[in-house]
């Protein structure tokens, strides 16, 4: 079901209780909130329908500056997603961008090696909390 590059975890909450349980981890570490785009609000004031999808954009410029001053390139890919959405089914899911797979777009020297693990770690631990029930 994933894209390439992409780290899925299925919830077993509704897509906004995910979304909230996510952003409330990414608060809690003291990261950045950019942005959330809900893009089915987005579609239905088009006049489409989109299942739910919910895209938070947040960050810790400590941690992603360092990786662009070893690749200022992977600022494409900066700062850091998460999209909650809904198949069809009703199933809901988190997804995030593989944060090797995005060192390895960019060329990254393992030099980068300790922030990209500390980041794919936190990222993993964000979307295990916000989908998994307790």
């Amino acid at each position: 079901m994933a894209a390439k590059g992409l780290i899925v975890f299925q919830s077993g909450y509704g897509p906004e209780e995910t979304m909230n349980r996510f952003e409330d981890g990414v608060r809690a570490r003291g990261m950045t909130i950019f942005a959330h785009i809900d893009h089915a609000a987005s579609a239905a004031s088009a006049g489409l329908v989109l299942d739910p999808s919910d895209l938070l954009i947040f960050g810790n410029a400590q941690d992603t500056t360092a990786l662009m001053q070893k690749a200022q390139t992977i600022g494409i890919d900066l700062p850091l997603k998460a999209l909650v959405w809904q198949d069809p089914s009703g199933v809901t899911w988190l997804s995030y961008d593989d944060l090797a797979w995005v060192a390895e777009r960019h060329g990254l020297d393992p030099e980068a090696d300790a922030t990209l693990n500390d980041l794919s770690a936190l990222l993993a631990a964000l979307a295990r909390a916000a989908t998994r029930a307790t």
